[in-house]
């Protein structure tokens, strides 16, 4: 059956976020396994480091929500389809979906969606718009969260024909390795950043903008300076602003207020992740809204880094509380503050056994051959 599969998966960029990198892992294993793989998507980033060998590249304007696209798009789609003898489609997005709804109706073909956040809606049309995602014949949550959040909101959509079930997003641990890190590379990161590695680093990764909490997280930071009395750390803020200038500026004049302009530095990029990671002694994730998975979590324990994450969205099941990070009550930089004290203070053998525990976690639950060969089983199931 497996070399009768071939996947094509449909989303609108191919960048770096978690629902890019998983359609990027979920491409690159299906021919490890005898299955075609083929990717329609507008462009993105993460395109320069697929094997074209193993996947094939189709080029359309997936990302646009013009009603006239979607359907334009789907007609496209069903020659796709038809020309390679597609025999599963798996759309990562609505606007896509939409699209691939209708071309897997007019060529039955097995349609496949991923859930992968909680997406906002206002009134009925926006709540039908985003219905299409649980539309498919199997529907896919990355994790509990989002498992209970689709049963919660679109349980009308929802049918008993239908396959739903949880698989975890997961990361490549290979590349989240603190071991496959060269000190020379550390020295060099550092010495770009401006940073002497003498205090303890606290980094906060993630796209500047409000639900990430990055607002919080400088009220946390000055509570901790208030607290210790002394420049104690440096924190990172790790992230681009996509344009959100205003944003940046409201930060950095925040910093200015609380006098923590010499401890907290704005990074827009960091090429390498997992070396930021590894020169970083504490990371933070304090976002005021749900995450739906939550890479930083996954991503700092895989690189043996104590966790401090808001206790909503997937850090709930993302990290053992106590065990392999901390969670505080989301939206209270008080209680945050408490916990970045807290890990300051750890002697270096806690932290490293924290670190240990956090690395077994996501090598048992979160590990990115885990997702693949549950998706690809799925897959075969669904046609079988």
């Amino acid at each position: 059956m497996s070399f009768n599969i071939k996947v094509l998966q449909v989303i609108p960029e191919l960048g770096y976020g978690g629902a890019e990198t998983g359609c990027y892992d979920i491409a690159h294993y299906l021919p490890e396994n005898n299955c075609k793989s083929f990717i329609v998507t507008s462009g993105g980033d993460l395109l320069k480091f697929v094997d074209k060998k193993k996947v094939k590249i189709i080029r359309l304007p997936v990302k646009s929500k013009n009603p006239f696209l979607i359907l334009l798009n789907s007609i496209v789609l069903v020659g796709i389809i038809l020309c390679f003898n597609i025999t599963i489609v798996h759309a990562r997005s609505r606007a896509p979906a939409w699209s691939c709804l209708i071309a897997t109706k007019l060529t039955g073909r097995k349609f496949v969606t991923t859930f992968h956040g909680t997406y906002n809606f206002s009134g009925k049309i926006k709540k039908f718009y985003n219905s299409v995602m649980v539309r498919s014949d199997l529907i896919i949550a990355g994790s509990n969260f989002i498992f209970s959040h689709i049963k919660e909101n679109y349980s009308e959509y929802l049918k008993s024909s239908k396959k739903f079930l949880v698989i975890f997003r997961g990361i490549n641990i290979d590349y989240f390795d603190a071991s496959t890190k060269l000190e020379s590379d550390e020295k060099k990161l550092l010495k770009d950043w401006k940073i002497n590695k003498e205090k303890k680093i606290i980094l906060m990764p993630g796209r500047l903008t409000h639900w990430k909490g990055q607002e919080l997280f400088i009220e946390a930071i000055n509570l901790v300076k208030v607290e210790l009395g002394y420049e104690a750390f440096h924190a990172v803020i790790l992230g681009s602003d996509q344009g959100r200038d205003l944003f940046k500026k409201k930060l950095i004049r925040l910093t200015e207020q609380h006098h923590l302009t010499n401890q907290v530095k704005f990074i827009d990029n960091c090429r390498d992740m997992a070396l930021a990671y590894k020169i970083s002694d504490i990371v933070v994730s304090a976002s005021v809204e749900p995450e739906a998975f939550g890479r930083v979590a996954v991503e700092a324990q895989s690189m043996k880094k104590l966790i401090i994450a808001s206790n909503i969205g997937g850090s709930n099941e993302t990290i053992i509380d106590e065990k392999t990070g901390f969670l505080f009550e989301s939206g209270n930089a008080k209680a945050l503050s408490k916990k970045i004290v807290r890990a300051l203070t750890m002697d270096e053998s806690s932290l490293d056994l924290m670190g240990k525990e956090g690395r077994k976690n996501i090598i048992k639950k979160f590990n990115v051959e885990k997702m693949c060969f549950s998706t690809y089983s799925e897959y075969k199931r669904l046609l079988n």
